[in-house]
């Protein structure tokens, strides 16, 4: 029975979907968590969350032994603050001069979307997140946060190139207290967050500042595994090294720090709070990375136990800044130097293109088209228009292999099983017919980053977040027209009806383009191989958002149809007669040593003619032997 070529073009399709589905292995880690430690567990000498609860008064002499200098700030009474700009909603609190909530006025939590309830997302609130700043001083640690400040500072909301700043200030003695200010514009996510210890050397010791941050988080999005993938901390060293904890992990991590940090972040899917330092930086820090057993509530609670240096909080250099919003890459790029960072834009090699064009060109679509379905479709015929060419010459390409394949198919009945001469062969057919063959490989090839991209990028899209289109509500997630209660093993509970048709036009493009490809010779029918592929990705695809799938769907519809067009423009008698004139011309120049066909085809003639003159040569090297092996017996 003949057997059927290997076909070059499906096993590049092939390499690239193997790598796509290593990728996505790489990001999945076992689906069942197996977490170490509780939710509930704090860092030694975690503060108490700040609660509407009425404190429980010290006495004097309790007071004095706990707070020392700071005893008279230890009683008070808490008092909210709220400061409002176009973008976010800033709850203050007397008691510690603290955040006691963010709240995003243009997003709403998963949850409260579906409900149809345009409630504005809260971030952080002293339920979830707790802060604490700790000096020494010269009766042992004082907690800042803990004690009660003074505001002349009133309600207020802001507005355009409006600026507030809230001041809470302690004060201990004339020229000596601990102010805290914060500074906000009129829109932005970004607050400046300075402080200042005025005239406290003789209480408070040189050593550094303890800052400390727990932020339990809370579940904004639908899928609460890939949410809990998607938390971690991030952060960026001094030398411009930016690094990770609990990176795509379910189970509980954590890591000590020796390194100077400039700033450290607490990244959800789609939001980040982050604490950015503008002097000496962090000098120290540990890190944690928590996911509870049973709280479906909570995606991770992540916390960062940090040293500042207090010289700056001394003279006037304790300037730091505060993000609370999305993970934007438009808002993030100018919060600090490597904030954007925590965008992630997919691997090195992929990452310019993300950066510098799709994140470009989906922020100008965004800006003229509304409808996001449509969005996509407008993207995907744009690129395509400017892959035209390469597609136009894969397809050349295709068409010559397709006409020289019966001449393949005689020399490989002439030569048999020897390999070395199948190639030899054929590479001087190429090389008389002068067809390279590269030339169908390299188009492909140079279209492998954009698909690569694509596939790390929509899975960061905040601009799809909530933006429904045809039956999906939400296309930053799986659309789930069926689902059911029970998880199942790889399919889990639910089935993407845009990862079927996305599968349905995978397989129609694979049973087209099997159609126009030639069969070759080979150990292995690539053709029957090529339609597991999109069975295989409509389960890696299935739980990833729906812009992705619609994407790829969009780009299998409109790929057919391209090709389609681009066959009427082929004539491929007239490909058949340019390469019997190249071989005639290759005939002509022989004897003149010229040489007709591609530089490729010559390199590689060359280098097989010396492998079968090495080949030849072992062999006689080989019989030499032999015989001489012989010769001693006889004698």
């Amino acid at each position: 029975m003949e057997q059927k070529p290997f076909d070059k073009n499906f096993l590049i399709g092939m390499t690239l979907l193997m790598v796509m589905w290593g990728a996505y292995m790489y990001f999945s880690p076992n689906p069942t968590p197996e977490t170490t430690q509780k939710t509930q567990q704090t860092a030694p000498n975690t503060p108490n969350k700040v609660t509407n609860a009425a404190p429980i008064p010290l006495d004097s002499s309790a007071a004095k032994a706990k707070f020392g200098s700071f005893a008279s700030a230890a009683s008070g009474v808490a008092r909210s603050i709220v400061i409002e700009n176009e973008d976010s909603k800033y709850t203050f609190n007397t008691l510690g001069g603290s955040i006691q909530k963010v709240e995003l006025k243009k997003y709403s939590a998963y949850d409260d979307f579906k409900k149809g309830n345009k409630i504005p997302l809260t971030l952080i609130d002293d339920d979830n997140s707790t802060m604490a700043l700790e000096v020494v001083t010269n009766t042992g640690k004082v907690d800042l946060k803990k004690l009660y400040y003074s505001t002349e500072n009133q309600p207020s909301v802001l507005k355009g190139n409006e600026e507030t700043k809230i001041v809470f200030r302690l004060n201990l003695a004339t020229n000596q207290y601990v102010e805290q200010t914060y500074t906000i514009k009129g829109k932005g996510y970004n607050i400046e967050y300075d402080v200042n210890l005025v005239g406290l050397d003789a209480i408070v010791q040189n050593q550094n500042a303890r800052f400390y941050w727990q932020d339990r988080l809370k579940k904004l999005e639908n899928d609460l595994t890939e949410n809990r993938r998607a938390a971690q901390i991030n952060y960026w060293q001094t030398e411009d090294e930016f690094d990770d904890l609990g990176s795509n992990n379910l189970n509980s991590d954590e890591r000590e720090i020796i390194e100077p940090m400039s700033w450290f972040s607490f990244k959800q899917k789609y939001f980040v709070s982050g604490f950015i330092t503008k002097n000496q930086g962090i000098s120290t820090a540990k890190l944690k990375a928590i996911t509870p057993e049973n709280d479906s509530t909570v995606v991770k609670s992540l916390e960062a136990d940090v040293t500042l240096p207090i010289s700056d909080l001394k003279t006037g250099k304790g300037n730091y800044r505060f993000y609370f919003g999305p993970n934007e890459y438009s808002q993030v790029k100018d919060v600090a130097n490597g904030f954007h960072r925590n965008v992630y834009l997919g691997y090195d090699f992929v990452k310019p293109i993300n950066r510098y064009i799709f994140v470009p060109l989906f922020n100008f679509f965004e800006g003229i088209i509304s409808n996001y379905g449509l969005l996509i479709i407008a993207i995907v015929l744009l690129l395509k228009l400017i892959l035209t060419p390469l597609i136009y010459k894969s397809y050349i390409s295709s068409a010559k292999m397709r006409i020289l394949a019966p001449e393949i198919a005689a020399i490989k009945e002439k030569v048999g099983d020897d390999q070395m001469k199948l190639q030899q062969e054929q590479m001087k057919l190429y090389q008389q017919v002068g067809v390279s063959p590269l030339s169908g490989c390299v188009p492909l090839l140079l279209q492998m980053p954009i698909l690569m991209s694509v596939f790390f990028l929509f899975p960061n899209m905040i601009m799809f977040r909530q933006k429904p289109f045809l039956w999906a509500d939400d296309l930053s997630t799986y659309d789930y027209p069926i689902s059911w209660a029970t998880n199942l093993p790889i399919i889990g509970n639910h089935i993407s009806l845009f990862v079927v048709l996305m599968t349905i036009s995978s397989l129609a493009f694979t049973y087209y383009n099997n159609q126009v490809t030639p069969d070759q010779p080979g150990p292995i029918d690539m053709k029957k191989i090529s339609y597991i592929f999109p069975l295989v990705f409509f389960f890696v695809l299935n739980s990833f958002p729906a812009a992705l799938s619609f994407y790829y769907l969009v780009s299998n519809v409109i790929t057919i149809i391209q090709q389609q067009i681009v066959r009427r423009f082929v004539d491929e008698d007239k490909i058949k007669a340019i390469l019997e004139e190249n071989r005639r011309k290759f005939k002509s120049d022989s004897g003149s040593q010229k040489k007709t066909g591609s530089k490729f085809a010559d390199f590689m003639q060359k280098q097989i003619a010396l492998a079968e003159e090495n080949r030849k040569k072992n062999e006689e090297l080989k019989e030499r032997v032999e015989a001489k092996k012989k010769n001693n017996k006889k004698q």
